[in-house]
């Protein structure tokens, strides 16, 4: 009759000894899991920005790695200033200021809320995305550049833009581009703006 109860006591001691020296083993597996998953979340690639997509699959380095649009892309600049900067982050100094509303950007990098930017001359930084539009232009780059009725130097000349004006895009062909520079819509060549690649055909 003592029997039972004194085994039934060493069952219930061995049961508690055995769930006390698994637990610590589950935390530290779990630690471990959680660890691996952030580590898994984060490309290298991305100087350290989240990937939306498998980290198991080779990310295309012709998509940015946060809103997955193609790099280099153009974009314009939204309002009548903005600060580039020399890193992703307000705590970095200010390299750069824009100052042309509406002027064409070259985006050549993306890293959470940042663009990394770059203007016809090649300056530029990083700069919040905020202050950038997808809305194209473009930056005439040849003095007096002719604008025609039709992407034909045999049609009528439309107007001239000076260099340095700034144009609305409409569309691109791909050796020309119908722009509008105040109100007056016309065709001009590539060869004659920057703010398109080369080959691009838009929209």
């Amino acid at each position: 009759m003592k029997i039972f109860p004194l085994a039934a006591g060493l069952l219930v001691w061995l049961v508690a000894c055995v769930l006390a020296l698994s637990l610590p083993v589950t935390a530290q597996d779990t630690s471990t899991a959680l660890e691996q998953q952030v580590e898994g979340a984060t490309d290298p690639g991305m100087n350290g920005a989240a990937s939306s997509t498998d980290p198991a699959l080779p990310r295309d380095p012709g998509k940015g790695p946060v809103t997955n649009l193609p790099l280099p892309r153009f974009v314009t600049l939204k309002g009548s200033e903005g600060n580039a900067r020399r890193g992703p982050g307000l705590t970095h100094r200010i390299d750069w200021v824009f100052t042309r509303e509406g002027m064409p950007l070259k985006l050549t990098a993306e890293y959470e809320h940042w663009r990394r930017v770059e203007d016809v001359d090649g300056a530029g930084g990083w700069i919040h995305y905020t202050l950038l539009s997808g809305v194209r232009s473009v930056l005439v780059t040849q003095d007096m550049a002719q604008a025609f009725a039709d992407p034909d130097p045999r049609s009528e000349v439309v107007y001239q833009s000076e260099l340095g004006v700034i144009g609305k895009l409409l569309q691109c062909l791909p050796d020309w581009c119908r722009i509008a520079v105040e109100g007056k819509k016309g065709w001009v060549k590539k060869t004659a703006i920057w703010g398109v690649d080369p080959t691009e055909v838009y929209p």
